[in-house]
Order: structure tokens, then C-alpha cells, then sequence
């Protein structure tokens, strides 16, 4: 019996080296050794940095095209009003405050970033954010400005979370048992992270703030997978009250917390602490509209826009791409669609989460992650297309897992936004980031990192859809649509991505399940040894 033993942990510690060093050093992450060298990482930030700041120089939403502009007039308007209304009024319509005309539908946490960001502006350029008078408000010094507070924003919050999940993974997976890598490339899974195309165009070009939320969100994951399940509650905490949307990910947090406290000596005090850091954060965050009923209410109908429809534009979800045969909008009310879609929802994410509940895994809660955020961009009530970021964030994580899987879905991902950011005129920097991602994706080097995934065998099955999408790149440019049919060509785009979007969604919860009977069989083989 010793023996065997003996022999068991022989090959544990074969396998698990890394792989001998290679000739080929193109890329940062070439490196051979299993540690996180400082100068390599600053490399690669620095580099995914530059890369925003590029992109930020071209045009963005609404640029130049009164009365509503777009995003970037949105994003002003709320610095503007979180500037000179007290909290109180920040929900509320008044005359100061039009809620027709951008009105602040985001949690408390967001609304005091845009008044952190507009005392920078009133302290340097003050008529950019003056009440009332600067609508539309466009100079040069004030676009820079305003670029700016992204970039920092991005600095600040998200590039450290990402450092922080690179860390804690290289810790956690890397020759843990669960995959073998080399410190290579897991530096190539912090590029991936970091050089994310659609979240670089859609915070640097189109202009938003999703890095704070995505940022929170990443270091909530990192905590959790470093155990440190109080600081991960109250961090995915701050994300909910940044961005709502955080929300895709909850049933994930839930279901991995949860089934970690029952099997605990005592789970009902594990739980009532997890509990207890919540409300606190939620209470602290929302302490100014804790004083009266109202004023909770005010804020709750604000971050719930029911009256604008079940979906916008051309989303590549399931109540969008279905609504060509099936008029959701005309045949079902408004609160018969609410039902309707959160047990569609719920139904999405119910066997990612049994799991999670049944069998909590570190590897598992990252693929919770990814089916849980699917499950609600694709049926979810109201859902945009920039949505799509949510459920990319933990496909990034899993880039080493399913580095096929996740090229794949980076891929269509950013060609479901294609129609939007077209009207931002980012055709270039479209171009520019995603050849760039794709020449790092390919690098010579990946391969000694990654497994080649379950989801790439049937090549044949992924060329022609991916035929077809360079084919609507050119169309969609060059072509004009039919008059009868004047959105042909973004139909098309949406229902070629819903498609891909449904048979990612379809692997990884089958992938999911199959970890946790592999993880079964580990277990009795071990306790029969």
C-alpha cells in the first residue's frame, strides 16, 4: 500500500511541472518561469492601457447630434445634476432635474462616482457641467477631461481587480491539480482579461463606465476564490449598487456561498455573517434614501424601466430574435412579459445553480458565473446589447479552461455590437482591437498553457457561420438594406449571434454538470484508495 502511494504522488508531481522552456519569446508572456514577474506584468498593463487610450481619441455616442446625443451627453448630464442637487432630488423629476431627458436610472453608488467626476470638471472646466446651461456641452478640453475619468476609472478599479483574480488564480489552479499551466500563460490569461475588445470600445469608444462594476465584480470573484467570503459579499455588493445589471451574476454568488456555508460546522452562522456584510454595505450605500419609504421607492422605479419595452434595438437575445415571429410586445402586457420573462430567467439559471448548491467547486463558480449571466442577457426584461459584457467578464476567466470557447464568443460578441458601433463611427477602432486580439489570442505560446476545449471539435460546424459573418462585416457596409425591409441586415447579425450565443450557453451548463460528476468519481476513487 505505501508503495502505491509513493508511486500516485510521483506522477502528481511529473505532471504538474512546467513545461521546459522554448525558444520563442515574441510576446511578454513567453516566459517560462511559473512566477508573476513584476516588470512583465507592468509590461502588459501598460501596453492594455495605451490600447484605451488609442481608442479614446475617435468619436463616441452621440457625438454631435442634438437634442439627446447619446451616452457620453448621458454620462455629463448625471456628473452635472450629482453636482448641484442634493441625493434627495437625484430620482426625482423636478424642474432642474428632467427625468425625460436622461433622468439618472442607475443605484446610489454610481450616481456619487458622476459627482466625485464632476467636481474634477467644475474644479477645471466648470461650464461643462454648469445646471442647466451645458447640455450638449462638447469642447475639446472637456471631451479630454471627460476621456479621462474612464481611463482612471479603469486604473483605479479594474486593472487591480484583474491583477488581483491573476494572482489568486495562478495560486489556486496552476498546478493545483485542477489544470496544469505555467506562469506563461497565465501572464497570456491576464492579457485576455485586460485586452478585452468589447469592453475597450464600449468604455473608451462608445463611452460608459462598466469597468467600475466589471472591476468590482472581478475582485468579489478573486475573493471567493481566496476564501475571503466577506470582502467578496460586500465587494459584489458595491457592483450591484453601481450597475444593476451586477444582478446576472447574484444567482451564481448565491448558490456557491451557499452551498459552502452547509457544508460548515455551523452554516446557519456562516450564513447570518455573509448576511449581515450585505444588508451593511446595501444600507450604507443607500443611506440617504433609508429616511422615508418614498424616497426608496423613488429610487427603486428609477432602476426598473418596465416602460421601455422588453428589449432595445436589435439585441441578440431570445425575446428579440424571436419577436420576428412571435410579437411579444402586441400579443402580451407589460406585466404578463415581467412574468414571463423571470421564469424564462429563472429556468436559465436553475440548473447552474442546483449545482453550485449540490457540489461548490472553484472551477464550477466560474462556469455558475457564465451561465448565470447568460441565462439573463438572453431572457432577462430588458436587456441591451452592451449587456453581452457581463457574461464575457467570466469567459475571460475561463480563458485557460476554454481558451476555443472564449475566442469564439469574444468574436460574436463584439460582431452583435457591430450595428452600434457603427453609428459611432468605431468601424476603425472595431477593426484595429479585434485584430489585435486576435493576433495575442493566437500567439505562439498559448498553446503550452491551454487545453484545447470540447467545444472546438467539430471545426466544420463553426466555419460556416463564421463565413457568413465576415460576409455581413462588408454588407452591412457597403449595402443598402431593402425599403421594405430596412433592418434586414441588423436582423441578420442578431439572429446569426443568438445562434452562437445559445450553443455556447448549451455547452457550458453540460460542461458545468460534467465537473461535478468528475469531481464525484475523484472523490469515491480516493476514498476507496
Amino acid at each position: 500500500m505505501a508503495k502505491t502511494k509513493t508511486k500516485t504522488k510521483t506522477k502528481t508531481t511529473t505532471s504538474s511541472s512546467p513545461d521546459p522552456p522554448t525558444s520563442s519569446s515574441l510576446f511578454p508572456w513567453s516566459s517560462s518561469s511559473p512566477s508573476l514577474a513584476t516588470p512583465t506584468v507592468l509590461l502588459i498593463s501598460l501596453f492594455a492601457f495605451l490600447v484605451r487610450v488609442l481608442v479614446s481619441l475617435g468619436p463616441y455616442s452621440g457625438e454631435g447630434t442634438p437634442p439627446k446625443y447619446g451616452d457620453y451627453e448621458a454620462q455629463r448630464h448625471w456628473m452635472e445634476i450629482a453636482l448641484h442637487l442634493p441625493p434627495s432630488d437625484w430620482y426625482r423629476n423636478s424642474s432642474a432635474n428632467d427625468l425625460s431627458y436622461w433622468g439618472l436610472d442607475y443605484p446610489p453608488l454610481s450616481a456619487y462616482q458622476s459627482r466625485a467626476h464632476a467636481l474634477l470638471l467644475n474644479a477645471t472646466i466648470p461650464e461643462s457641467v454648469a445646471l442647466g446651461a451645458s447640455r450638449g456641452f462638447e469642447s475639446k478640453p472637456s471631451k479630454l477631461l471627460m476621456r479621462w475619468t474612464v481611463l482612471s476609472s479603469d486604473l483605479i478599479v479594474f486593472f487591480p481587480a484583474a491583477l488581483y483574480f491573476v494572482w489568486v488564480y495562478r495560486r489556486v489552479f496552476v498546478g493545483g491539480g485542477v489544470c496544469d499551466r505555467d506562469g506563461g500563460s497565465v501572464l497570456w490569461l491576464l492579457a485576455m482579461i485586460l485586452l478585452n475588445p468589447c469592453l475597450i470600445l464600449i468604455d473608451h469608444g462608445h463611452f460608459q463606465y462598466n469597468c467600475i462594476s466589471l472591476g468590482l465584480t472581478l475582485g468579489a470573484i478573486a475573493a471567493v476564490l481566496s476564501q475571503n467570503e466577506l470582502a467578496a459579499s460586500a465587494l459584489f455588493t458595491l457592483a450591484i449598487n453601481h450597475k444593476q445589471m451586477s444582478l446576472y451574476f447574484a444567482p451564481a454568488f448565491f448558490s456557491h456561498l451557499l452551498g459552502k456555508c452547509l457544508k460548515r460546522r455551523f452554516p446557519v452562522i456562516e450564513v447570518t455573517k455573509l448576511g449581515v456584510v450585505v444588508l451593511a454595505t446595501f444600507a450604507l450605500v443607500w443611506w440617504p434614501y433609508l429616511h422615508s419609504l418614498e424616497a426608496f421607492i423613488e429610487v427603486l422605479s428609477r432602476l426598473a424601466p418596465f416602460e421601455r419595452g422588453i428589449f432595445e434595438d436589435y439585441v441578440a437575445n431570445f425575446w428579440c430574435s424571436t419577436s420576428v415571429f412571435i410579437k411579444w410586445k402586441r400579443l402580451f402586457s407589460v406585466q404578463s412579459l415581467k412574468l414571463l420573462s423571470l421564469f424564462t430567467t429563472i429556468l436559465g439559471f436553475l440548473p447552474s445553480l442546483v449545482q453550485q448548491v449540490k457540489s461548490p467547486s472553484n472551477l464550477g463558480f466560474l462556469y455558475s458565473l457564465l451561465n448565470s449571466s447568460f441565462s439573463f442577457f438572453l431572457f432577462s426584461y430588458q436587456v441591451h446589447e452592451k449587456s453581452i459584457l457581463l457574461p464575457l467578464l467570466p469567459a475571460s476567466l475561463l480563458g485557460l479552461q476554454e481558451p476555443q470557447l472564449y475566442g469564439w464568443f469574444v468574436y460574436y460578441a463584439l460582431f452583435s455590437m457591430y450595428p452600434l458601433l457603427r453609428r459611432d463611427r468605431l468601424i476603425l477602432q472595431y477593426i484595429a482591437v479585434l485584430a489585435l486580439f486576435g493576433l495575442i489570442f493566437h500567439s505562439p505560446d498559448r498553446s503550452r498553457g491551454t487545453k484545447t476545449s470540447r467545444f472546438y471539435t467539430r471545426k466544420e460546424l463553426l466555419a460556416l457561420p463564421l463565413f457568413f459573418s465576415i460576409i455581413l462585416h462588408f454588407v452591412y457596409v457597403i449595402t443598402q438594406p431593402p425599403e421594405k425591409y430596412p433592418f434586414l441586415f441588423e436582423a441578420m447579425i442578431m439572429f446569426l449571434c443568438f445562434s452562437q450565443f445559445v450553443s455556447l450557453v448549451m455547452y457550458t451548463n453540460i460542461r458545468q454538470w460534467t465537473l461535478s460528476e468528475s469531481f464525484s468519481l475523484s472523490m469515491r476513487a480516493k476514498k476507496h484508495i
